[in-house]
């Protein structure tokens, strides 16, 4: 194929310039070319095509592949600026006109061409600050050296053809969520809430009018109502200033300097938050830092105190009394959970009325009306086989386990204990084996007596 190539003339930009309404469609696909490069065939009369369909050879009717042809640019001149043509200038127009003047990188993706900077230059340059505002310099004329237009025209073609489409952006949302900013329902570009203090309050100012034929009366009501208005405005702004100068939006700054504290540490400052609008930054921070130092103390000398009462006289044991207290406590926790435990999975249905009536009693009509006294029928054993730590048991162990309806791992924390109590004291007796372990009397006794007869422990009732 061979390109003819013919001196452009001042007729033929009159001819694009006349063309600017018309749209161009290629005619193998169908596909809209109008601000896009074509090609044109120059033996078939008004044929054009896109630059897939002329590099695929497409042929359609009378046109054929081998046909000579022109590459087509639309409105490549310039009117404004040398480095812009008319194309590019519609297209910046019609980008500020969808995206909104300020999205300069949504506008540089629309023409396709130019850079974000040299969008927003180009704008603010020839349609902001233009001798002539609000309408551009309609009067520049160039008069370009046709070897530059021509390698100018070159680089724009090639510019246009390696295009890249700009990518589909997701929808912004259009609440304010943490997601976005850290406080909900706060606008951080323009340092204001969705719901501001006396929100209402424009509602009443909205529709005043001052006109000369108000009377001085209307006029006074009138001011004062803008005088209740400008109160609520200065409230509205002392309680923005407050929530911005002690740091309230920082959402996850506060939120991990709270995690750090203690429940008691974020119920005290909780309640004391209402002494923050009486105080200064600086001074509520010494207050509240005051109130949890005094609350420390507090807790430090009821424990120091609990020491005393126990008749320990140094550091040391009231350390070992903590640790005991609280294994004694997680104790307790334990055994409570397991008892429910079994009760529920052993539940069994009561017996019925009628069944109790029927059963005879044993003294026959002698007893009278005094009903018979009713035997408990003893737990089942507890399955213990699949239970955790049941390794760790002997099988004497285990039979008592099971018997008593105790987990292994409970009997382990009792069995510590009892020994630890009995190895500091030289002996145990069974009235302290019972403080010791608060779980069921009869069950504690005959752990006791177990550990007697496994000679672990020396009973000194004897």
């Amino acid at each position: 194929m061979t390109v003819t190539h013919r001196k452009r003339t001042a007729n033929d930009a009159e001819k694009d310039i006349a063309e600017a309404g018309v749209k161009y469609h290629c005619d193998p696909c169908s596909q809209n070319i109008t601000d896009t490069v074509r090609i044109r065939c120059a033996v078939c009369s008004d044929f054009d095509l896109c630059v897939s369909c002329f590099c695929n050879g497409a042929e359609l009717g009378k046109h054929k592949n081998w046909h000579d042809y022109r590459v087509m640019e639309q409105h490549s001149f310039p009117i404004f600026d040398t480095e812009w043509g008319a194309d590019e200038e519609l297209l910046l127009i019609e980008g500020a006109e969808n995206f909104g003047i300020g999205n300069w990188q949504d506008i540089a993706d629309h023409v396709g061409s130019k850079t974000r900077d040299e969008c927003e230059a180009h704008y603010l340059q020839v349609y902001v600050n233009s001798d002539t505002w609000p309408l551009p310099d309609m009067s520049k004329r160039f008069d370009m050296d046709p070897d530059a237009q021509a390698a100018r025209k070159r680089q724009r073609l090639a510019m246009r053809v390696n295009r890249v489409p700009a990518p589909v952006k997701a929808q912004k949302p259009m609440t304010s969520q943490p997601a976005n900013h850290e406080i909900a329902g706060y606008m951080p570009g323009r340092l204001e809430f969705e719901t501001e203090y006396e929100n209402e309050a424009e509602q009443s100012v909205k529709d005043m009018l001052f006109s000369e034929e108000d009377a001085p009366e209307e006029v006074d009501l009138k001011l004062m109502v803008l005088e209740i208005y400008n109160a609520k405005l200065s409230k509205r702004l002392e309680r923005r200033k407050f929530v911005f100068d002690r740091g309230f939006l920082e959402y996850k700054k506060n939120q991990t300097a709270e995690k750090k504290r203690s429940s008691k540490e974020r119920e005290l400052i909780n309640s004391m938050r209402v002494f923050a609008q009486l105080q200064t930054p600086e001074d509520y921070d010494k207050f509240i830092d005051g109130l949890l130092k005094e609350m420390h103390l507090r807790e430090r000398i009821a424990e120091l105190q609990e020491f005393r009462a126990n008749g320990m006289t140094n550091l040391a044991t009231g350390q070992e009394y903590l640790r005991d207290k609280t294994n004694r406590t997680s104790l307790r926790h334990l055994m409570t959970r397991d008892t429910g435990m079994n009760d529920r999975r052993n539940a069994r249905p009561l017996p019925q009325r009628a069944n109790l009536e029927e059963t005879p009693s044993p003294r026959g009509a002698a007893a009278g009306n005094k009903a018979a006294p009713v035997i408990r029928k003893p737990a089942n054993p507890l399955n213990i086989q699949n239970a955790e730590g049941i390794h760790l048991l002997t099988v004497p162990e285990q039979a008592l386990c099971s018997t008593l309806r105790i987990f292994p791992k409970s009997y382990m924390i009792i069995k510590e204990q009892l020994l630890k109590e009995h190895a500091r004291l030289g002996g145990l007796k069974r009235r302290q084996a019972r403080e010791l372990i608060k779980i069921d009397v009869n069950k504690t006794g005959k752990i006791y007596d177990f550990f007697v007869e496994a000679g672990w422990i020396q009973n000194s009732d004897a």
